[in-house]
């Protein structure tokens, strides 16, 4: 379906929860001529910002230095991570939509990270279905559920007010995401044909923000249990970075073709969370056929990646953490088709290049400057998840115990 029928299931079906999320614009809920053009046109801005000197990764760095800053003054006390983990993984994102970052005590941050936090989870919730089945009347209800409402239109007004401020001061050299989009609609403005104007500059920049911010973060956060739940491989994880780098090296993504046993952990992560395990519904958009099935056009089709990701025909005893399946004999990293948790395909998630960079950088970071323990007292590992849109671990909280004394911690650029 993703990938040989890519172009007849590329729609979305407009259920009540695309229709107040996105009605129609954007990337994420929009179908046809919208998407095509705002697609293309985004992933082209997105290539483009990767290939800058303020890069993506340069900012994701910045966010390292701040963390571990944070972590370092902690002194190995308990944390829950979701917290700081959320602030990193939010200012990258604005950085890169924006071009600034916000300090973790600026009100406009929290409110951001309350909407990314609540906005995905709301489909799955009690009262996202109640939404489905009673879209004008939940509307009108009091209710928990107005807490999204406000939250979403929070971010979409905050959006319009940095569009604003792009719009009346223009930046001599274009460093964001808003300056390349304004660009591109002023290159459009005489073809009828375009979809580009404020409204899809708004939407675009939402998926971004609320589509990978919760899911970094989710990742990120599984992350921290598994090299506790497994600490042979978090000790093997720090041999391979000792063996690679300086303590006054920062690594940067390009350094992933060093590290090979990072890497494949950060696969398996990914692989055996399955964080978004029914990724986001298609639409058939003309009649096809998928493996002797007919599906007529408006069909709803749902893809289970977690299936896929958790297959034993493809995956050897899929239900244990291995990251030596990313591996070949030798040691070196292999890449296997098969691995979809960002989904394939026309619809395949827009912000996969930099969700990659984000969780290769943060952390293979982390790791290299912090030993991850539980806190004194606390015997097991709870991998029990929270089931919604997206899985995410329950709350819990972890020891950062720093690798150097504080005056040895890394500062400099590579």
């Amino acid at each position: 379906m993703l990938v040989s029928k890519s172009e007849a299931t590329s729609g979305r079906p407009q259920i009540p929860f695309f229709q107040i999320f996105g009605n129609g614009k954007g990337v994420v809920s929009a179908t046809g001529h919208t998407w095509r053009q705002q697609r293309r046109a985004s992933t082209i801005i997105l290539r483009s910002l990767g290939n800058r000197q303020k890069s993506m990764g340069n900012r994701i760095q910045d966010e390292v230095q701040h963390m571990v800053e944070f972590l370092t003054s902690q002194e190995g006390r308990p944390l829950n991570p979701d917290h700081l983990i959320r602030s990193c993984v939010t200012n990258v994102i604005s950085a890169v939509m924006f071009g600034h970052r916000f300090s973790l005590e600026d009100d406009v941050l929290h409110r951001l990270m309350e909407a990314t936090k609540a906005v995905i989870p709301f489909l799955s919730s009690f009262w996202g279905q109640l939404h489905e089945m009673f879209p004008q009347l939940i509307r009108l209800l009091p209710g928990p559920h107005q807490k999204f409402f406000e939250l979403l239109e929070y971010g979409r007004n905050y959006v319009k007010k940095e569009i604003r401020d792009h719009q009346e001061s223009p930046k001599a050299e274009q460093q964001d995401f808003i300056d390349l989009y304004i660009d591109q609609i002023e290159k459009t403005k005489n073809d009828p044909k375009a979809a580009f104007d404020e409204a899809n500059l708004v939407q675009v920049v939402l998926d971004l923000v609320f589509g990978g911010s919760d899911t970094i973060t989710a990742t990120l956060l599984w992350a921290l249990l598994y090299v506790v739940k497994y600490p042979d491989i978090q000790e093997k994880i720090q041999r391979e970075l000792d063996d690679v780098f300086e303590p006054n090296k920062i690594i940067q993504y390009e350094h992933r073709k060093k590290l090979p046993y990072t890497n494949a952990v950060i696969h398996e992560i990914q692989r055996y969370s399955s964080i978004a395990p029914l990724g986001i519904p298609h639409l058939c958009v003309k009649d096809t056929t998928i493996q002797g099935f007919h599906l007529k056009k408006g069909t709803i089709a749902i893809s289970n990646l977690f299936s896929a990701l958790h297959d034993s025909t493809i995956w050897e005893v899929p239900e244990e953490f291995n990251p030596s399946r990313f591996l070949d004999k030798e040691g070196h990293f292999v890449k296997k088709d098969t691995f979809i948790p960002f989904s394939a395909g026309h619809r395949v998630c827009l912000g996969e290049q930099l969700a990659r960079t984000e969780l290769f950088i943060l952390f293979s970071n982390l790791l290299r400057h912090f030993t991850f323990h539980l806190p004194e007292g606390v015997k097991t590992v709870n991998l029990g998840f929270i089931m919604g849109s997206t899985l995410q671990p329950l709350p819990y909280q972890i020891c950062a115990l720093p690798r150097w004394a504080p005056s040895h911690h890394p500062a400099e650029e590579p």
